[in-house]
């Protein structure tokens, strides 16, 4: 280059390389032509807003993910903007909502938390050639299970935090459309109000995005498992997920959907509040709270000193073959749960560390134990997964701290039918 003259990439704010390149990998997913990245899935969505002129009037859900709600609410209202919040899994109330004054429908399928269905079809059937966008928030079905441009769609809104990112490290939203005009007022408002996102988040997320579709068919399969589960549990009042055949728009999910998702909600008996929370911290393990969702999540228990009380959490798969890779300082192990644990559910046992032998000659009369010694973790993780078969959980405890080791065996394309827990120091 020379002075005056540039490569495209004249502001950060405006153009940077690997933001581009996360931009056309977003467009591509959702078959899309321009995609957006920005700093966070509000951002997006406050963009999305600034369309819009004071008087202006939006149709959403009322079963609306409370982030959206808030800025909706308590941000542009104040701004002039009227929101009409309606059960939009009966497309006949959207139609009674609509007026000269309605620019903008807001869908959320499938809503947060209630899973509710909303058909995206007839919602674009219903507004064609009357001036009115139809955005999807497609953060909790995700670019590989649902495309709604595909659908009519004008906008597809994502919080890449979540699914597509996919790893709990990166906070950014994500807008891809198909009209130019549309594109240039959004590219517009980008620029001009800065909230976009970092080369760094830029690159994480194209991470994420590679390896969407292996962890996303591994969600769906996981959530319906444990749908079906708690469906006949009787402590379980309700389950909603549209997986299955009593949820009110199940047939709906199955027509634009791919698979039903990775994400479920549920009611326990008598729907007592204090209730559940007293069964929840009456476990026999410490259950960790998360705020964040659809990220791999490293449960971390700092205040355990044993591991037991973290393979409880884990009975409910008792019935599976579970294999196991022990490290770390003997000394922290509670051996007599664990053995208990081990002779009942476990077949083969994978050890490292200097403590391996210590270990394997504590658990050597268990029956129907195979134990091994492993050099390295890298070595005890391939032979785990070449004994491993469908169905099979790998605990890696407790010094399998890397995101690396995960995502080369996704990359690699193995047969990833296994749930995946890793527990740090």
């Amino acid at each position: 280059s020379t002075p005056g003259v540039h490569k495209g990439f004249e502001y950060s704010r405006t153009h940077n390389p690997t933001r581009q390149a996360l931009e056309k990998s977003l467009a591509s997913i959702e078959q899309g032509t321009f995609g957006f990245a920005f700093g966070s899935g509000l951002a997006a969505m406050d963009a999305v807003l600034k369309l819009l002129k004071p008087g202006d009037e939006i149709i959403s859900t009322d079963d609306l993910y409370g982030g959206s709600y808030r800025i909706f609410t308590k941000i542009f209202e104040d701004f002039g903007l009227k929101f009409h919040f309606v059960p939009m899994h009966n497309t006949k109330l959207i139609a009674s909502s609509i007026n000269k004054k309605t620019k903008l429908i807001w869908i959320e399928t499938p809503t947060n938390p209630m899973m509710n269905i909303i058909d995206i079809q007839a919602v674009v059937k219903l507004v064609k050639g009357k001036g009115i966008l139809v955005a999807v928030d497609n953060t909790f079905a995700s670019s590989y299970i649902q495309q709604p441009l595909t659908m009519g769609a004008d906008i597809v809104m994502h919080s890449a935090t979540k699914y597509l990112a996919g790893h709990s490290d990166v906070v950014l939203g994500a807008l891809v459309l198909n009209s130019p005009s549309l594109a240039d007022k959004i590219g517009f408002i980008q620029n001009a109000s800065g909230a976009i996102c970092g080369p760094m988040d830029s690159f994480l997320t194209l991470r994420g995005i590679k390896t969407l579709h292996v962890r996303m068919q591994r969600h769906c399969e996981n959530t319906a498992v444990i749908a079906k589960f708690l469906n006949n549990h009787p402590k379980i009042e309700k389950v909603y997920w549209p997986g299955f055949k009593s949820h009110p728009n199940h047939i709906i999910a199955k027509g634009q959907m791919k698979d039903y998702g990775g994400m479920l909600s549920f009611i326990t008996k008598g729907a007592d509040y204090q209730d559940a929370i007293k069964s929840f911290n009456s476990a026999p393990h410490r259950i960790e709270w998360i705020r964040d969702v659809n990220g791999i999540k490293f449960y971390n228990d700092s205040k355990a000193t044993n591991v037991a009380s973290t393979i409880a959490a884990l009975q409910f798969f008792k019935d599976k073959n579970i294999f196991l890779i022990a490290g770390g300082d003997s000394k922290r192990l509670s051996m007599e749960p664990l053995k208990k644990y081990l002779n009942k559910n476990v077949s083969h046992l994978f050890l490292i560390g200097k403590d391996a032998l210590v270990i394997k000659k504590i658990f050597v009369k268990l029956n129907n134990l195979k134990i091994s010694i492993c050099k390295d973790l890298t070595v005890a993780v391939t032979e785990a997964f070449d004994h491993a078969t469908v169905g099979d959980i790998i605990l890696l405890s407790p010094s399998c701290s890397s995101h690396d080791m995960y995502q080369n065996y996704i990359e690699r394309g193995e047969h990833f039918n296994k749930i995946v827990r890793s527990l740090k120091n």
